[in-house]
Formats: C-alpha cells, sequence, structure tokens
C-alpha cells in the first residue's frame, strides 16, 4: 500500500484514455483503469476468486456424493438381509426388475448381486470419508484464497484511492482562480473525500463481487446442464427476469445516488462555512438560525436516502421472491423425477444447492447494482475536476522568466470575472520602472484588487498585454514568474504549524537566521520572542493564536524572505496599530528600495512617498502623480487626503 509520507506525484496516476468527459457508467470505467497502474498486483485478487470460486462449486459434488453413499448403503444392507429369505421362485422372476431399479447390468445373478450389494456396505464408511475430507479440503482452500483475494483487492482499492486523491488534490492546486470562485470548498473537499471513497468501495468490492457472481453463476450453469439438462431449463427462466429487472433498477437508481452526493456536498458546504466563521454566528446570536438552515439541508438529505431505501426495499424482496418461485420449481419437477426413478436423492440435493449458487449472484446483483449506482454518480463529480480546464496555464513554448530587473507595464488592459457583466478594469495603461513604488487607491470595488491579482496571474486580462521586462505574462510559465514576485494579501492566511513554519513556508529550506532576518524586518521578531517557544509556537487553525496584527507581520515576513523582485502589499498593515504600523512601514521602506513594489492602502499617510500613485474610480485610472502633484490636480485625491486628514485629528482629540 503508498506510504502516506509520500509526495504527490502529479499526473502520474492520471488513468489511460482519461481525457474527455464521460458517461455514468464510462466514469466508473475510468476509475478502474487507475488498477493499470498497479497491473503486477491488480489481477491476484481475480486469480484468487477463481480458485475460491472452483473450490466453492466442488462442494454440492461432495454432498451428492455423501447422500448417495449413505442411501446406496442402507438400500444394499436391506436388500442383503432380506433377499436371503425371499423365496427362489420369486426371486428369479423379480430379478430383472431389481436390476432395473438398482441400475446394474440386467445379465447379473442373485450370487453376482449380492456380492455388489455387500461391497456397496462394505465401502460406504470409506466413502464417507473421502467426501468429508475433500469438503473440509475445498473449504480450507476457500477460507485461504478468499482472505487473500480480500487483502489484495482492498490493498488495490486502497492504493488507488490513494492515487484518486492525490490526482484530485494536484488538480485542484492548478485550477485557476476563477475556477474556484464558482465552486464552494466544502463540494470540492467532499468530492476529495466521501466520493473517492465511493469509487474505492466499488472497485475494491462491487467489482469483484461483480466478476465473482458471473463466474460463480457460469459455473453454476454449466454444471447444472450437464448434470440435469432437464430440470435445468425448468428453472433457467428466473435469470432473465431477475437481470431485466436489476437493470431497469439501476438506471432508476443511478441519478438518485448523483442527487444524495450533491446534497451531501451541500451539507458539507453548510458545515465548513459555519465552523469557519463560527465567531461570527456568535457574535451577532446566530446559532439558532444556522441551526435551522442546517436541519433544512440535513433533512434534504434524509428524503434524497429514504426515496432510495423505498425504492431498494421493495427490489429485495421481490429478488428473494423470484429465487424462492425458482426452488419452487426444482421441487416440482426434481420430485417428478425422483417418483419416476430418473434422479437420484444426492443428485437432487446436489441440483438444490447449486440452484442456491445461482440465486446467490442473482440476489448479489442488488448489492452490486446499489454500490455501481454510488460509485457511478461519484467518479463523475471526480472527474468533472479532472477534466476541468483552468483559464490560467503555461504555453506549450513557454519560457522560463530570467531574472527580474523589475520594469512592469499593462497596456490598454480590461479585465471582468467570469459570469460578471461589467468589466471590473477599463483600459487601465501605466508602467512601473525597476525600483518604483507604486501606490493603487480607489474606494472600494475601483479595480485595486483586480490588478494585483493580474501580475502574478491569477487571472489573465480579457484584453490587453501585461508584460514584466518586456515579456508577456503569458509567454513565460508560471512557477518562473510567481517564484520572483512577493505577495502579502489583505487576508491574512496561516497554516497549521510553527511561526517558523508559517514564514518560511515559500523557502522551507531556509535557515532560522534568514526566517528571523526576515521576522525582524517585518517587526515580527520582539512578539515573536514573548512566546515561551519563541519561533517553535504552534500558531493553530488559521492562525487562532495570534492576534490579527501578528498574523499579518508573519505574512509579511513571509513575503520578504523569499527577497522577491516584485512586491505585493495589499493594505498589510491595515491590522495593525498605529505605532506597529510605523514601525512596518520604516522596515518596507528599506526592503522596497531596489525592488518594484505595488502597494495598496486606507490610509495616504502609507503610500505619500511613492514613486507614482494610481487613482482609480470605476476600473479606470482617473489620475495619477506624486503626493504633491495630486493635491493640486486631482480633486478626488484631495478629498481623500483631507477626509483622512479630519479624521486622524478627531482621533487624536478623542484620544
Amino acid at each position: 500500500m503508498p506510504n502516506s509520507s509520500k509526495k504527490p506525484r502529479q499526473g502520474r496516476f492520471s488513468p489511460p484514455g482519461a481525457a474527455g468527459g464521460a458517461p455514468v457508467g464510462g466514469a466508473v470505467g475510468r476509475a478502474a483503469r487507475y488498477l493499470w497502474n498497479y497491473r503486477g498486483q491488480a489481477a491476484l485478487p481475480y486469480i484468487f476468486l477463481l480458485v475460491s470460486t472452483l473450490s466453492m462449486l466442488a462442494v454440492p459434488r461432495m454432498v451428492r456424493n455423501i447422500i448417495d453413499a449413505v442411501t446406496n448403503g442402507v438400500i444394499a444392507q436391506t436388500l442383503v438381509e432380506r433377499l436371503p429369505a425371499i423365496p427362489a421362485a420369486f426371486i428369479s422372476q423379480a430379478l430383472p426388475q431389481i436390476l432395473a431399479f438398482l441400475n446394474l447390468d440386467p445379465g447379473m445373478t442373485l450370487q453376482q448381486l449380492l456380492d455388489h450389494l455387500n461391497s456397496q456396505v462394505a465401502g460406504a464408511p470409506s466413502a464417507l470419508w473421502r467426501a468429508g475430507i475433500a469438503i473440509a479440503v475445498f473449504a480450507l482452500l476457500r477460507g485461504l484464497f478468499g482472505f487473500l483475494q480480500a487483502y489484495w483487492a482492498e490493498r488495490n482499492s486502497q492504493s488507488i484511492a490513494y492515487d484518486m486523491r492525490n490526482d484530485l488534490y494536484a488538480k485542484i492546486q492548478r485550477l485557476s482562480f476563477s475556477y474556484h470562485d464558482r465552486n464552494q470548498t466544502g463540494q470540492l473537499m467532499i468530492r476529495a473525500t466521501d466520493d473517492v471513497e465511493k469509487v474505492r468501495m466499488f472497485i475494491g468490492q462491487g467489482l469483484l463481487q461483480l466478476v465473482g457472481a458471473v463466474v460463480l453463476l457460469t459455473g453454476t450453469l454449466i454444471i447444472l446442464f450437464t448434470t440435469n439438462a432437464r430440470l435445468a431449463l425448468a428453472t433457467i427462466w428466473i435469470l432473465p427476469v431477475a437481470l431485466t429487472l436489476f437493470m431497469i433498477f439501476g438506471r432508476i437508481s443511478q441519478p438518485l445516488f448523483m442527487l444524495v452526493q450533491q446534497k451531501i456536498s451541500a451539507l458539507n458546504t453548510l458545515l465548513q462555512e459555519n465552523l469557519a466563521g463560527i465567531k461570527v454566528v456568535k457574535a451577532f446570536t446566530r446559532e439558532p438560525g444556522e441551526q435551522e438552515k442546517f436541519n433544512r439541508a440535513a433533512d434534504n438529505l434524509m428524503n434524497q436516502q429514504l426515496l432510495i431505501a423505498r425504492l431498494f426495499s421493495f427490489l429485495f424482496p421481490l429478488t428473494f421472491m423470484i429465487a424462492n418461485l425458482g426452488q419452487a420449481t426444482v421441487i416440482y419437477v426434481g420430485g417428478q423425477q425422483i417418483i419416476r426413478g430418473t434422479l437420484t436423492l444426492g443428485e437432487w440435493q446436489e441440483f438444490s444447492l447449486y440452484l442456491m449458487y445461482l440465486f446467490f449472484p442473482v440476489a448479489q446483483f442488488g448489492f452490486i447494482i446499489t454500490q455501481f449506482g454510488q460509485a457511478a454518480a461519484s467518479a463523475t463529480r471526480i472527474f468533472e475536476i479532472l477534466d476541468a480546464r483552468s483559464d490560467v496555464t503555461d504555453k506549450p513554448d513557454a519560457i522560463e522568466l530570467p531574472q527580474l530587473d523589475g520594469t512592469v507595464k499593462f497596456e490598454d488592459v480590461s479585465f471582468r470575472y467570469v459570469g460578471a457583466g461589467e468589466p471590473v478594469l477599463k483600459k487601465v495603461t501605466f508602467e512601473a520602472a525597476p525600483g518604483q513604488t507604486v501606490a493603487l487607491l480607489g474606494a472600494t470595488g475601483s479595480g485595486k484588487t483586480s490588478i494585483i491579482n493580474l501580475l502574478p496571474r491569477f487571472y489573465d486580462p480579457t484584453e490587453g498585454q501585461i508584460t514584466i521586462d518586456g515579456h508577456d505574462l503569458r509567454d513565460v510559465t508560471l512557477d518562473s514568474l510567481r517564484s520572483q514576485i512577493g505577495i502579502v494579501l489583505q487576508e491574512t492566511t496561516l497554516f497549521v504549524g510553527t511561526i517558523r513554519d508559517n514564514i518560511a513556508f515559500g523557502k522551507p529550506e531556509a535557515t532560522l537566521d534568514e526566517v528571523m532576518a526576515a521576522a525582524k524586518a517585518a517587526a515580527a521578531h520582539d512578539f515573536i520572542m514573548e512566546f515561551p517557544q519563541g519561533y517553535d509556537t504552534p500558531v493553530g487553525e488559521r492562525g487562532a493564536t495570534l492576534s490579527g496584527g501578528q498574523k499579518q507581520r508573519v505574512a509579511i515576513a513571509r513575503a520578504l524572505l523569499l527577497d522577491p523582485r516584485i512586491l505585493i502589499l495589499d493594505d498589510s498593515t491595515s491590522s495593525v496599530d498605529l505605532t506597529t504600523e510605523a514601525q512596518i512601514q520604516d522596515a518596507l521602506d528599506l526592503l522596497m528600495k531596489g525592488r518594484t513594489s505595488f502597494v495598496i492602502a486606507q490610509r495616504i499617510s502609507t503610500v505619500m512617498n511613492a514613486d507614482q500613485i494610481l487613482i482609480l474610480d470605476k476600473g479606470e485610472i482617473v489620475a495619477r502623480g506624486k503626493h504633491e502633484d495630486l493635491l493640486e490636480e486631482s480633486e478626488i485625491y484631495a478629498e481623500i487626503y483631507s477626509s483622512q486628514l479630519i479624521g486622524d485629528e478627531k482621533a487624536e482629540i478623542r484620544a
């Protein structure tokens, strides 16, 4: 089984012929082709299944031998005891009928008959022993190979689940931001967990059960027709009836299982959002309202599952009714043959056992259809992700971006989000020279964040061109571009681990001295050292153990550790107090020297020294220049400056 410590190998596990979409049944076939990656061991459970099934098929013949040995021995013993007491004249007349009843040579004499009967009486115990030992051996083989079959099937299915989850995770990581904008986190999570598990269960158990049922059914039919064709023909009617029934139910159940998975996704999404925003829920005392929403989602899921339960609660009794009708047919037709002497008790019991083997796979098809319906729905949802196209990808001939000087040009750039109406950027044109600091100011929704999202190619512009050092961003590889851009987003995201791990997130090989230098530059070192564990302090889920300002400074240190040529600061001092802001700003002023920096700020005081300030309004640059120039030339900038200046004075008076 794959070691969970292995790193995901992107693209390695895509099954053969995985390109393009697939119908519901075809999705299961695509998932099963993941077995090709383990072709050396994939056949093992099926080989073990074959041996186990053949051992199972041999048992009824042994039971027949036991019953026939017992009945023949009893009949022989009775005849040996009673024939000598019958008058010779009567025996001579009845001998042909006795020989015909016993299926013996009609030319046998009475003494030869008695010798034959005595041999049957003497051989009955040894026949019982041989048949009993054979049954025990076949049971042992069935148990041993049944265990090996189950073990290797589970190993294969777990390996497939491992590969499929890795493929899903790798694909989700590579998908562009526009895809994540359109899909909820909870839905992606359920596909990587519950949907993968349902596919694994079918490939590990359902598919093997299906093959086992087919092998058992085929072997049983062959034995039945070679043993007693007339009796087999009398009972074979149950197969087409049962198979037609299962096909109808399978066609009905598959879309129902798809709805179940969708409702599970909705429930999981609601749970994930609620837990992520638990502080907001509690702060606004919305627990009852959120509980009501969760109850509605849970009710929808339960009702859908009950609908499927009602469907299959009708299917299984109907299946057993058909099986019982088949058994009744065997009893009637077989009983008539026993009365006529054309069928022994042992042969009848053998046929009855084989008929159970015929009913067993037929009944199994009901469970297999259940698993197949679930797996088909889940596999379709999984391949919807694996087949999704990313809006932002490397071109086939993309080049590695060389070490940057930092010249950034936006040339008539327009951009709209997928599904949006009006563009959020309209014909934006500007140039940032190496080492310059470009500040972006404007009201919410003016397009500031869209500009910085286009720089690392989180999105591609709808129109126009963005170049760095003369290279169109679409002509270079994403990794080489983003590795030279440091980003501190407004919404700080930290990961479970230590403070050191989070600072070194983009450069895991960084030494402690390098981590500490970045933390000092971000004014984070002092508060880190106040923790008992220092840089080894766990940050908790989403940085729960740190304050907003502390998280922001750790995020700044994380970006600075990369020593990027281009620095993006998205309102990176919004979560700190004025004193800390001044400390961070002093550090940033030093660190931004020699780098092309893009700064989004709410307070003009943090960008007054910028080389270029761009004022945006409704997706357009309405003014640009330095602080002093804009105060005189831009009414919007002057209004922002005046309002903030008055606000700061009022804050000082209140203080």
